[in-house]
């Protein structure tokens, strides 16, 4: 192998500028993982490359490699998915050595080649549900919350311990990309968004502005919505500039689960139970929307972005203060009805204009 290409179609293709996606791919081929590489890094990690007109193949193997030139953009989407991406390798006389198709179906999930959006397939789930209406028939035959029932079915694919293991890291990203996201030892926070918009990140001042006003306790009873909207903002600040999140449907709704849950530790005093309970009762949401609908911007608009993470956050807030299942569902189902009909229209193909607003 000496030079490889990565085309991005569909959705990856007409935002995948503003979105990162090319950083992505070729961080990606150097053999990086999206969970452990430092975001402080990934500047240096790029330089290397504009410098050397090459790239290391997973650390190892260096191939001829000109950003520019060897990462395309097509706004027409693959036949099987609005979210495509091509690899090919090429040898010393352009001849093609390898080819191969990712899919990125949301919520974190690549898959390669063929489309198969249920990942539990060939998995005997315990609590098995295809729509709301069996989720709450199930729940109601076993005495079962959401959050236990998605338990149950979780320990069919792992460990327990090692579900909770997973819930903290979700946790422990997501604290750490607000942290980030309003300035919190992160000078890098106080500047200009990536890209010709010149988009300034408003997180840290109104973060700090918030700390003068309200401080950590306030009795305003409108201080709650100020600082879940700043939380919000801080999360998809760090998603535009091309830090680490936690896909929750999705990158470009990243700001929505993370937001509220900080909401429910600083206005309820939550507990790691409660925070649990919030992420497992919105996957059992999220897997609905994806199961059903869509969770694609590329596909249904933004109402498939920010409406499931909302729909997700409210079933998922509903579900840790202790709602039964009926009232989880009707929380969820209040959050999507006002986002119905919401299109996906970043300007310039950046995730950035109206997508952090909406996230707040």
């Amino acid at each position: 192998v000496v030079s490889v290409r990565v085309e991005l179609y569909g959705s990856l293709g007409a935002t995948g500028r503003g979105h990162g996606s090319d950083i992505g791919a070729m961080l990606g081929l150097m053999g990086e993982r999206p969970e452990t590489i430092d975001p402080a890094r990934i500047a240096l990690h790029l330089a290397r490359v504009a410098s050397s007109g090459g790239i290391l193949l997973l650390g190892r193997h260096r191939v001829d490699f000109v950003p520019s030139r060897d990462v395309r953009f097509y706004r027409r989407a693959l036949p099987e998915h609005p979210n495509g991406m091509l690899c090919s390798a090429y040898d010393a006389r352009g001849g093609l050595l390898l080819e191969a198709r990712y899919f990125s179906v949301g919520g974190g999930f690549v898959v390669d080649g063929i489309i198969n959006n249920d990942v539990s397939a060939g998995v005997d789930i315990r609590y098995p549900y295809a729509s709301a209406a069996e989720l709450l028939a199930t729940c109601r035959r076993g005495g079962l919350s959401i959050a236990a029932l998605v338990l149950r079915n979780e320990c069919t694919l792992r460990e327990e311990s090692e579900i909770t293991h997973g819930l903290a890291r979700l946790w422990e990203v997501m604290q750490a990309c607000v942290r980030r996201g309003c300035g919190i030892d992160n000078p890098e926070a106080m500047y200009t968004l990536p890209g010709p918009l010149n988009v300034r990140r408003r997180a840290p001042l109104l973060y700090r502005t918030l700390l003068q006003r309200h401080g950590v306790e306030s009795d305003d009873p409108l201080s709650a919505l100020d600082w879940v909207s700043v939380y919000a903002m801080a999360v998809n600040e760090e998603n535009a500039a091309g830090g680490r999140v936690v896909t929750a449907p999705t990158n470009g709704a990243a700001g929505i689960i993370p937001a509220v849950m900080h909401y429910l530790q600083r206005f309820h005093a939550a507990t790691p139970a409660m925070l649990h309970n919030f992420l497992l009762t919105s996957a059992a949401i999220g897997s609905l929307y994806k199961r059903n609908a869509s969770i694609s911007g590329a596909e249904v608009g933004c109402q498939g972005e920010v409406g499931v993470a909302s729909s997700m956050a409210a079933a998922g807030l509903a579900g840790a203060l202790g709602a039964t299942p009926e009232q989880v569902a009707n929380a969820a189902e209040i959050a999507m009805e006002h986002h119905l009909g919401l299109t996906c229209d970043p300007v310039g193909g950046r995730v950035q204009i109206p997508c952090i607003e909406r996230n707040a």
